[in-house]
């Protein structure tokens, strides 16, 4: 069994994760409520049945300074946090990982969206009890982990990333699946084509616009 702190060499470990908000437009309010309209859940996720409990120690959430104990933290997944707020604003998430990484906290940057700024996919307005939802992908990485750390993420089965395969049906579910960078690369692709294609034509008509300028000379 795997004891000490030596790190493997030539391994490099990927863990998909996402993380964001979601946020539903409050409703029912008193007139001697709050100010705030929304409430919402800012998170870090993992995929399919991934809680990251098993190498992610703690998460902290700092919000806006007008928040009582902006600074929040969260020790057993699921890593979220839930609050009411009228306004937007950028939060700074810190993952911190069990001793057994022996890895250096990673920050993320979000910032939180309480409005869609769309209508939704039909073209008709905003339900007001659809939930907004804004969530970005990432990887954490493990370069040449420690052989505790490594055992950990094998009784895991989590040495090789777990991204779907297929996007979700629930339109309210971030959609990232290998199916989604697939079309990623596909529409991609498509530009560079349409790129390389307008700017054949254009070399043609300079070439042809200078052989007319020639063809009228004096």
């Amino acid at each position: 069994m795997a004891t000490g702190t030596k790190r493997i060499k030539g391994i490099s470990i990927t863990r998909p994760i996402y993380y964001g908000n979601n946020a539903l437009l409050l409703t029912g309010k008193k007139a001697n409520d709050s100010d705030h309209t929304h409430k919402w859940t800012v998170a870090v996720k993992g995929f399919g049945n991934d809680d990251l409990g098993y190498y992610i120690k703690k998460v902290t959430f700092k919000l806006h300074e007008t928040y009582p104990n902006s600074l929040r933290t969260v020790e057993q997944p699921p890593f979220e946090l839930q609050e009411t707020g009228w306004g937007e604003f950028e939060i700074l998430i810190k993952i911190h990982f069990h001793s057994a990484a022996n890895e250096k906290p990673v920050s993320l940057y979000h910032h939180l969206r309480l409005h869609p700024y769309e209508d939704d996919i039909s073209g008709q307005p905003w339900p007001k009890d659809r939930p907004v939802t804004s969530y970005a992908y990432d990887e954490l990485v493990f370069n040449e982990p420690t052989e505790v750390f490594y055992q950990v993420l094998s009784e895991h089965n989590a040495l090789s990333p777990n991204l779907p395969v297929k996007k979700s049906k629930d339109i309210n579910v971030p959609q990232f699946s290998v199916q989604l960078e697939h079309e990623e690369l596909d529409r991609l692709n498509a530009a560079q084509r349409e790129v390389q294609s307008q700017t054949a034509t254009l070399k043609q008509r300079m070439v042809a616009m200078e052989q007319e300028g020639h063809s009228i000379k004096p």
